[in-house]
């Protein structure tokens, strides 16, 4: 991995940390703390993109599936997380 990649997977792990929502600072922060590592690097630019595009609000229901996710947001990364459990 380049230290330009290093860079940007640590600047996403603090992004999914820092939301700005306590319940997707918990839920993608170990998310991240789990799986960023062994993301692609497509996967990475995505969930980027992801959480910068997305209110927190509808970021957190569509994880949860109290919302019906847009079919544009269909990914393996969303899949993940929707069926990530931390404990």
């Amino acid at each position: 991995m380049t230290e330009d990649a290093t860079i940007r997977r640590k600047r996403l792990r603090f992004r999914c940390h820092h939301t700005g929502m306590k319940e997707n600072d918990l839920l993608i922060g170990a998310f991240a703390d789990r799986h960023l590592d062994a993301l692609s690097d497509d996967d990475v630019a995505w969930l980027e993109a992801f959480l910068m595009d997305h209110n927190d609000l509808d970021i957190h229901n569509w994880i949860i599936g109290r919302q019906v996710l847009p079919e544009e947001l269909d990914h393996p990364v969303m899949r993940m997380l929707q069926n990530f459990r931390y404990a």
